[in-house]
């Protein structure tokens, strides 16, 4: 029996009552992106108003919001002097190693290049406050976080299979991994399941699976369930239908590391209101 058939079918209002993640629905796609960009402002805007600094961790994926952030950014003269940030994870090869920054998969090439770069100089954050995981200095972002006074805010997608940044479900038929084994989980280089590849191949390459690479580095758990506070956003329309339900109202299980998010005591998921529905199965 699928313990999560049930689930899927509940009406928003019965899954709202059964949430163990607090959950905010806005009108469309664009909508979602939209408040993510002006989510992010508002912490920025915030800790300079306090001049107090701040601390985040950014996804890459989704990417559609940093064009809003940055036009926000410099329209407003919205200094990031003061910000530090933290890259989830990162693509790596085959061999364990960092794609080139010019590579059009390099989640840092692309911050770099579509985010930090197009905000006007006078407003930029210092290039030794943006850190990205590397596989051969593999505990170096966990060392800046600390340094830096942890995470104000942790933002991020989900997964098809409840991944948050590149903590793929540890499932093997070799060893098992327990549910507080992964809550504390530090940062690490993984090999991404066939399903993110597939997922990620009809997103960013039409397909084409052999372009996706196949390993990556990411930020552990235990560093995004520090955060004080964690956004998640679901902007991918019908693959986020089931994880957002499973999320926000499934078994805390190392299945579906999302779950873990569960019992933050500042955690929020955002979906557009078409994909909160409940899931009907049928050909069409």
């Amino acid at each position: 029996m699928d313990p999560y058939s049930r689930l899927m079918t509940l009406s928003v209002d019965e899954l709202r009552r059964r949430a163990r993640i607090p959950f905010r629905l806005l009108p469309d796609i664009p909508s979602i992106l939209s408040d993510f960009a002006r989510s992010i402002a508002a912490e920025i805007r915030r800790g300079n108003a306090r001049g107090e600094p701040v601390r985040l961790i950014l996804p890459v994926g989704p990417v559609a919001h940093y064009r809003e952030l940055v036009e926000t950014t410099n329209r407003e003269r919205l200094s990031w002097r003061n910000v530090h940030t933290f890259q989830m994870d990162e693509f790596l090869d085959w061999q364990g190693r960092p794609l080139p920054l010019d590579h059009p998969l390099s989640f840092e090439g692309f911050m770099r290049r579509e985010v930090f770069a197009r905000i006007d100089p006078e407003l930029r954050l210092p290039g030794g406050q943006c850190h990205f995981p590397h596989p051969f200095r593999i505990g170096e972002i966990s060392e800046k976080i600390r340094e830096a006074g942890g995470i104000d805010c942790c933002y991020g997608g989900i997964g098809y299979h409840g991944h948050v940044a590149f903590n793929e479900p540890p499932i093997s038929r070799w060893y098992r991994v327990g549910v507080e084994e992964l809550r504390a989980s530090q940062t690490r280089v993984v090999a991404l399941g066939d399903d993110s590849i597939v997922v990620q191949s009809i997103h960013s390459a039409g397909g084409y699976s052999a372009a996706i690479p196949p390993m990556a580095v990411t930020l552990g758990m235990q560093d995004i369930l520090s955060a004080r506070r964690i956004r998640l956003y679901c902007a991918a329309g019908e693959r986020h239908r089931a994880i957002f339900r499973i999320a926000v109202a499934g078994e805390i299980s190392v299945e579906y590391p999302v779950t873990l998010v569960q019992g933050h005591p500042d955690a929020e998921i955002c979906i557009d209101e078409a994909g909160a529905q409940p899931i009907r199965v049928g050909l069409r």
